[in-house]
């Protein structure tokens, strides 16, 4: 196939070189933009090449494949050959390609396709895990104004990324502790949490138990910074039972 044959004659003299990642991952960005990357991932399939192959063997392939926007590959070749367990990446490194791929404005499909290709099922249900993903989300949707600001258009586009992987209500408080986490290191903004609170519930990203279950825990591993959170939510709370009220009343 004309895949295979222009992968593999591109890269056998560059190898050595230490040069044919970069070009070959230049050519899949431009095939992206006439075919679907999951086209283009099946032709890096059918072409028998490995990342690993064609890198300086000093050269992280994780980092490589999010650098250069190619996680596609990555994936497919991992199906190909049927690899039972991915390399365990460190909570630190999870977060770092999370604050990268967030940086970089990659839309939800693509960070999608890196956690799917570097984390295993197991990871991406742990509490550990969704921790990260809040903090990371959070972090890169407040505006550092005098004060702090949420990007509302940033949070509202990144809500389908956290409904994928906040499940169930002990995610999504899991969710809320992370966020409380946040403030705390962040020295307890004014109105920082509140806004978030607000929006977080109006994208339906978490529901009212979870916040009910968070307000009314008492963790004992949970309680620095908890004082001040609460303070800093009562409007939200207020609002959330009248409506409740209201609600029940029709």
């Amino acid at each position: 196939m004309w895949g295979t044959c222009v992968f593999r004659e591109i890269s056998k003299p560059l190898v050595p070189l230490g040069k044919a990642g970069v070009l070959l991952a230049q050519i899949l960005q431009l095939l992206c933009k006439g075919m679907t990357p999951q086209k283009v991932g099946a032709l890096w399939k059918e072409a028998g090449l490995s990342w690993n192959e064609i890198l300086p063997k000093d050269e992280d392939v994780n980092t490589f494949v999010t650098d250069q926007k190619v996680e596609f590959t990555v994936d497919e070749e991992m199906k190909s050959k049927d690899v039972g367990r991915k390399n365990v990446l460190s909570g630190e490194e999870i977060s770092k390609q999370l604050d990268r791929l967030l940086q970089d404005k990659a839309n939800n499909q693509r960070i999608r396709d890196w956690i799917e290709a570097n984390l295993e099922d197991q990871q991406t249900v742990s509490n550990q895990f969704i921790r990260r993903l809040m903090t990371s989300v959070c972090q890169s949707v407040i505006i550092c104004d005098n004060p702090y600001k949420v990007d509302m258009e940033q949070i509202k586009n990144r809500a389908p990324l956290l409904q994928r992987y906040l499940c169930d209500e002990e995610k999504e408080l899991q969710a809320l502790y992370a966020l409380q986490a946040l403030m705390v290191h962040m020295e307890q903004p004014a109105n920082l949490l509140l806004m978030f609170f607000n929006t977080l519930y109006d994208e339906d990203v978490i529901k009212e138990e979870a916040f009910y279950k968070w307000e009314s825990s008492k963790d004992s591993a949970e309680q620095t910074g908890k004082g001040v959170a609460l303070k800093s939510v009562t409007t939200f709370f207020t609002w959330l039972r009248e409506a409740e009220e209201e609600s029940d009343k029709d």
